[in-house]
Parts: structure tokens; sequence; C-alpha cells
């Protein structure tokens, strides 16, 4: 199961919303409000590399409110 961990810059006083957002998505696991240089961190869960792609790129950066993303991939050892 693909996991990664996706950081969050949002537009000015977007936060919340965009916390909301993806607390209401399903392949996201865990929601988290950050203080410094990103604003949310998530970690995401799917079932296989193409839908974690799908989730990446057409329905994380599509959310009203996020301004930049940065993707994080678990390593598996």
């Amino acid at each position: 199961m693909p996991t990664a961990f996706v950081l969050f810059k949002t537009e000015p006083s977007m936060e919340r919303d965009v916390f909301l957002t993806l607390s209401g998505m399903d392949s996201i696991t865990e929601t988290h409000a950050l203080y410094g240089e990103y604003d949310l961190v998530v970690r995401v869960e799917t079932e296989d590399s193409k839908e974690l792609t799908k989730m990446l790129i057409g329905n994380l950066r599509s959310i009203m409110g996020v301004k930049e993303t940065e993707t994080l991939l678990v390593a598996d050892y």
C-alpha cells in the first residue's frame, strides 16, 4: 500500500478550509495543522501507485486555497 506525506502551503486565512476539505477525503488517514514554513501535513494511503498519483495530482492540488505542496513518498526497507 503506497503511503506519502504531503506538506501544504495555503493562501492566507485558508488553512481551516483546506484542513476540513482534506480531513473529509477517504485516502487521507491523518491531517495536522503546523507552525512554520508549511501550514498542514497529511498522510495519504492508497491501494496502488496509480491511485496515489491520481490523488496527488488530481485531487490535492486542486483544492481551493492550496498554494503549494511537497510530497514525501514513504520508502520501505
